[in-house]
């Protein structure tokens, strides 16, 4: 259930009951050619919701302004810096701790949104605990098995197809055509979207895939991530709970 179309009655009820509560991270940023600007934060939402249907827990809004510096160069993109995401990601956490939340699950869509996030985490011991949505294992094995190096790194078919199952198909445009492969060395170096300055991202990755073959995405790929993410995160979830109950 969504926090936001709750009583307060009824979020007091649960958390009489110590209930945890998960919080999706986005993004609002570019997707390339076929991609929609809130991709990120969609598909994080998505499985949080869906997570939520399987183990009766509760969603709070989704954090859809994050750090995305390296494609402000492309329209529609709105960044923060990676300083104020986590001072209001802080708040936002300590906020729903404080509520009486006995931890909260991030469900994150954006990579960039890792490394402050992490640093909340340290903060607060056993009572928080973040998972991408593509980390579980059989999501990760569906994505080499659909797209091989095709995923890339940026307006992946994975989460494009999500987008699709979710929102429809949009046109191709210049996804249809492969994107210059990306190498071994620049995946490595620039992981975690640890990308360059605008100008020159923006230079190297001109329509603003990363490697991503966008085009293979398709709406019935997207129903199976979504499905299989759900599943993961949802056993996750459901053992963080537990650990939170028993140390509250």
């Amino acid at each position: 259930m969504k926090l936001a179309d709750m009583t307060w009655y009824q979020v007091q009820d649960r958390i009489d009951q110590r209930a945890a509560v998960i919080l999706p991270t986005g993004s609002t940023e570019q997707h390339g050619p076929m991609g929609r600007i809130g991709t990120d934060t969609t598909c994080a939402e998505a499985v949080a919701l869906e997570t939520a249907h399987l183990c009766n827990a509760i969603v709070a809004p989704p954090l859809a302004y994050t750090p995305a510096p390296f494609n402000t160069g492309f329209p529609g993109t709105v960044s923060l810096s990676p300083t104020l995401f986590e001072a209001m990601a802080r708040e936002i956490v300590s906020g729903l701790l404080d509520q009486g939340f006995v931890g909260v699950f991030v469900v994150n869509g954006h990579g960039a949104n890792l490394e402050p996030l992490r640093a909340i985490a340290s903060e607060n011991e056993a009572r928080m605990h973040i998972l991408s949505w593509w980390e579980p294992d059989e999501v990760n094995a569906l994505r080499q098995n659909l797209y091989g190096s095709w995923e890339g790194m940026h307006a992946t078919p994975s989460e494009v197809a999500i987008t699709q199952h979710l929102q429809g198909v949009l046109p191709e445009n210049e996804a249809a055509s492969p994107p210059a492969p990306l190498s071994a060395e620049y995946i490595r170096d620039h992981s975690g979207d640890r990308h360059g300055p605008t100008d020159q991202h923006r230079a190297q990755f001109p329509d603003g895939r990363v490697g991503s073959h966008s085009a293979l995405a398709t709406p019935e790929d997207g129903e199976r991530l979504l499905r299989l993410s759900a599943q993961g995160v949802a056993q996750a979830f459901v053992a963080f709970q537990t650990r939170a109950m028993a140390l509250s």
